[in-house]
């Protein structure tokens, strides 16, 4: 008799985006004469970079060329895109060779792809309030999870603690759903944490881009000592508008060993078996990401979406309410007001203003109590957004 993964039975009912969704579909076909400004789900507005564009032309027409044509790629990425990535890690001081970076259809195949190397029995810690898919794919796997609470009193940036042990370690830094982000001073202890017990960090950078301040680490491995303990997964959705496209990376490298295995051997090993590489032709357009043409119109886009956060940033000022995040990362992590739940604070918002965000309820037991808000609308939605935000918040809180 076929037996299902009973793992499943332990997930919530909904996935979060999905409840979210369902909720605001079934308002607007109530009221279809009110436009709805959505800032919950992390969907990028502006359209790829021209040098993006350009080089995906170019890589069809080579399509249509015997001479030219390419099929199946390598598994693990194209030499030109691994050598490129790492050459762009190089140019901030970390020192990769291309085998360590592997080419991926997008950040979120890659976190949950990457628990085939460790067994089921190793636990994972999450800091929660958490991106859903770190607890739902270690609870898919039958994994034992430990959650390490992120709150108000640590700025939502949970440190090690010796009590707590784990072999993986979830670290999402700018994070989402909070935008806090780790200092090189704190995530070297981490660092030294991990090495010192032995665990593997898994190291979500999707958002490093959004990173101002000098002091914020863009890769763990500017850390001394993070190539012994870190797996690092990219993404150039938030950072080159690939939310449709897809494309990420993701680096393991060669130091990283457990009990005499090599992960980075490991994680070719999965590749070549369980993928078929990634298309040539997003390849060659995640390569335009990183030329001089494609940084400089990449970073008009980041600048456009920061702005957006700035906007969103004066209107909770202006409320006098409490939020993190929002300078160096896409989102806004706010208290609700009144200490209303964050479910009944998106019901308000979207019933009252028709402003779309997102609960931090879905995000863990952390959660509660704090809504997250997205910077990636367009600018006239941000504004208006704002305007109105600000005006109910004022009114309740008056």
């Amino acid at each position: 008799m076929l037996i299902p993964n009973r793992e499943y039975a332990k997930l919530k009912e909904s996935y979060l985006f999905r409840r979210i969704a369902e909720k605001t579909d079934a308002f607007q076909k109530e009221h279809p004469e009110l436009p709805i400004y959505r800032m919950g789900i992390g969907d990028v507005t502006l359209p790829l970079c021209d040098a993006v564009i350009s080089a995906l032309h170019e890589a069809v027409n080579e399509q249509s060329r015997a001479e030219t044509f390419q099929g199946y790629q390598p598994e693990c990425g194209a030499p030109f895109l691994r050598q490129v990535i790492a050459d762009h890690y190089a140019d901030r001081g970390v020192l990769l060779e291309p085998d360590e970076v592997f080419v991926s259809s997008g950040a979120s195949d890659e976190l949950s792809d990457l628990l085939d190397l460790f067994d089921r029995s190793n636990t994972a810690m999450i800091m929660e309030p958490a991106y859903p898919a770190y607890v739902d794919t270690s609870i898919m796997t039958g994994r034992p999870i430990v959650r390490r609470s992120a709150n108000m009193e640590n700025g939502f940036l949970p440190m090690p603690d010796e009590r707590m042990k784990a072999d993986l370690i979830y670290l999402c830094s700018p994070n989402n759903p909070t935008g806090a982000v780790y200092t090189r001073t704190q995530l070297q202890q981490w660092v030294d944490y991990a090495n010192a017990c032995g665990a593997v960090i898994l190291f979500d950078a999707a958002y490093e881009a959004y990173i101002e301040d000098a002091e914020i680490p863009h890769s763990i491995y500017e850390l001394s000592g993070a190539k012994t303990c870190a797996i690092e997964i990219c993404s150039l959705s938030k950072t080159a508008g690939f939310t449709g496209t897809r494309l990420g990376y993701t680096v393991v490298p060669k130091a990283l060993t457990r009990d005499g295995m090599h992960l980075n051997a490991m994680w070719v090993r999965n590749r070549t078996t369980r993928t078929n590489g990634v298309s040539y032709i997003l390849q060659k357009g995640a390569a335009a990401v990183f030329t001089a043409k494609g940084q400089l119109e990449i970073a008009g886009q980041l600048r456009y979406y920061k702005q957006n956060a700035g906007i969103l940033m004066q209107a909770l000022d202006a409320a006098d309410v409490w939020y993190t995040g929002g300078k160096n990362a896409p989102y806004l992590w706010m208290k609700c007001p009144n200490g209303m739940d964050s479910w009944t604070f998106f019901d308000r918002l979207l019933k009252e203003i028709q402003v779309v965000g997102t609960p931090g309820d879905g995000f863990g037991a952390c959660g509660k109590g704090f809504f997250r808000f997205s910077t990636f609308g367009s600018r006239r939605d941000t504004e208006i957004a704002a305007q109105r935000l600000t005006r109910l918040l004022q009114a309740w809180i008056n």
